[in-house]
């Protein structure tokens, strides 16, 4: 069986890196970064110290650590308001600040009254609500079931699906809000595979913490007689 000849192997770390080279996010060209470095360290190490296959696995770890500096410059540029940045602090500290910034800024901020319902029963979340500031209400077949505070996210459970909610939820005090409508946000994540990863973590765990409150809330009923 004949062997492969190394020369392949070359003209293969040379694709990905040149592929890599038209990237336009920063985990596309680590994973062709990564392809890259497959082909090159056979060849680097079986034909160590070659001139030319040195100088490509040196070509490989120039591109990733100008990279790497390019994202941590650009990271360092962005800026968040306060209300922002406790908005990534609690849902979105798994994205990175460039992805955080771009998810916000195609939703809007907005200041809401007392009143105003967020998501009805029965029917599908019209968007994914932030609750900055302020209090809610959850109410199921007219009674109140629940509160939320500010932190919250609002319809998470359902934003993505699309299905019904199994309450109504609507504002117990003037508010300040950031929401995404739900067909934005499908739309972007389905453009954005590796942000949907993060953002359905995010999501778990909220619903996480709000199980644990409605368990605590129940535990500190007095015992029926």
């Amino acid at each position: 069986m004949a062997s492969l000849d190394p020369a392949w192997l070359g003209y293969g770390a040379l694709l990905a890196v040149l592929a890599t080279s038209f990237a336009a996010r920063l985990v596309h060209v680590r994973i062709g970064l990564a392809i890259a470095t497959v082909f090159a360290l056979p060849i680097a190490i079986s034909h160590w110290p070659g001139p030319g296959y040195s100088l490509l696995v040196i070509l490989i770890a120039a591109i990733n650590l100008g990279q790497a500096v390019r994202g941590r410059i650009g990271d360092s540029q962005i800026r968040f308001t306060p209300e922002e940045q406790e908005l990534r602090r609690l849902h979105f500290d798994k994205l990175g600040a460039a992805d955080v910034r771009r998810l916000i800024d195609h939703g809007h901020w907005i200041s809401a009254r007392r009143g105003e319902v967020l998501i009805r029963e029965d029917q599908a979340a019209p968007s994914l609500f932030y609750l900055a500031d302020g209090t809610a209400t959850i109410r199921r077949e007219g009674v109140d079931v629940g509160t939320l505070a500010g932190g919250a996210l609002i319809g998470e459970a359902t934003v993505l699906d699309g299905s019904h909610a199994t309450g109504t939820v609507l504002l117990a005090s003037n508010a300040r809000l950031w929401f995404m409508p739900a067909a934005a946000l499908r739309a972007y994540l389905g453009a954005n595979p590796d942000i949907a990863a993060a953002l359905h973590e995010g999501f778990a765990r909220a619903l996480r913490g709000k199980l644990a409150s409605a368990n605590a809330r129940i535990a500190d009923l007095p015992p029926i007689a």
